[in-house]
């Protein structure tokens, strides 16, 4: 299937996605993205349908050709307090306020998301594999997480954030159980199916 451009007319539609979502560890990660409205990539798809070779070549691809980009992490101490779909909409605002062009038109993957700085947005289910721009905002959010998580892997080797990245694997859950939890994992989730077990 091939993406399409954009959705809008207008010529700084931004695109924006998150990563991490449903994570026991780490951040949920957005990523803002306007791209030329001629831009054009054989590759560049929704994240989760490319390899990790595939995003991190298309990351400084990304970063160069587009109008403007913008990453955000919301870390686990806010994930805990404001909850995740709080957390993750947030990230994308945050991503938003740091492109160095002001869009005119906001496209979103998902179907929840608050208004920001009363520009117009439409949400759009599975938009990752519907628009560039979007598709792009992906790769980036997941990358920039990826990277971070491999980052804090080196701190806390047993749990395999390298190869994990924070989600709730067969592995990451019987760390957490054998090791307990970090300062990195999210609290108010549920890192367990027998949550009593754990000492928070």
């Amino acid at each position: 299937m091939t993406l399409k451009t954009q959705f809008s007319s207008f010529d700084f539609e931004c695109g924006t996605d998150e990563a991490g979502r449903g994570c026991l560890a780490g951040p949920v990660t957005a990523a803002a993205v306007i791209l030329p409205t001629n831009f054009s990539n054989k590759v560049l798809n929704d994240s989760k349908q490319l390899s990790e070779k595939k995003r991190m070549i298309l990351k400084p691809i990304i970063e160069e050709l587009s109008l403007s980009y913008g990453v955000q992490h919301i870390f686990e101490d806010e994930i805990d307090s404001i909850n995740i779909l709080n957390a993750s909409i947030k990230a994308m605002h945050g991503s938003i306020a740091q492109l160095n062009i002001e869009p005119n038109y906001i496209i979103v993957d998902g179907n929840k998301f608050k208004p920001y700085n009363s520009i117009p947005h439409q949400t759009i289910i599975k938009g990752d594999s519907k628009y560039l721009n979007i598709a792009a905002a992906s790769v980036l959010a997941k990358t920039y997480r990826d990277l971070y998580m491999e980052k804090i892997h080196e701190e806390f080797p047993m749990y395999n954030w390298k190869k994990n990245k924070g989600y709730p694997t067969k592995e990451h859950r019987a760390a957490i159980e054998k090791y307990g939890v970090t300062k990195y994992h999210r609290k108010s989730f549920r890192l367990l199916p027998e949550q009593y077990c754990l000492d928070l």
